[in-house]
């Protein structure tokens, strides 16, 4: 297998970004989850405490592999032709979007919310104690939101990859693990 991409498979540059993201975001959308049910319990008081700086590593590989895939765009396995494709493209781009927007709303909020900026234990300001609504508003309205879509996306996104595995048997599944299944 090769780093980059062809006709028939991803390379493994676009693998290892997709499984490292697939694994980040699985801890990410899984505490906020596991919040929900079990409430602040030490245990979730270290997982959400990770929140921020996963999401800021998220945020940073999604830009890694956006770019990487453009230098890949026209190396890389095509969609389906008719609707099928269609439909595949534009829940990536739904993927790809808000794989942006969500994390970088965070940000925006972590800058404006007069509090210290901290990633990874790493302090990159310290508090202002002014809160800057512009920049904490959009996030409060839209983060969580925009963070549960993101999550069904990504169900609707394993669904289809276990379609194209198990009822389709098309092989789509064969581009993105490296191997056939």
């Amino acid at each position: 297998m090769t780093t980059r991409d062809s006709a028939d498979h991803y390379g493994t540059v676009t693998r290892l970004l997709h499984w490292a993201m697939a694994v980040l975001l699985l801890w990410q959308i899984g505490g906020m989850v596991l919040k929900q049910i079990l409430g602040r319990v030490p245990l979730m008081a270290f997982w959400v405490g990770t929140h921020a700086s996963i999401g800021l590593l998220l945020l940073v590989l999604l830009l890694i592999r956006a770019s990487w895939a453009f230098r890949q765009r026209r190396a890389r396995p095509p969609y389906q032709r008719g609707l099928i494709g269609a439909l595949a493209k534009a829940g990536h781009v739904a993927l790809y979007t808000l794989m942006l927007v969500v994390p970088a709303l965070a940000v925006l909020r972590a800058f404006g919310n007069g509090k210290p900026v901290q990633f990874f234990g790493m302090r990159l300001r310290e508090a202002t104690g002014e809160e800057i609504a512009w920049m904490v508003a959009p996030a409060n309205m839209l983060h969580g939101t925009l963070a549960w879509g993101l999550a069904a996306l990504i169900l609707g996104h394993v669904a289809m990859a276990l379609v194209h595995r198990f009822w389709w048997r098309d092989g789509m599944m064969a581009r993105m693990i490296g191997r056939t299944v």
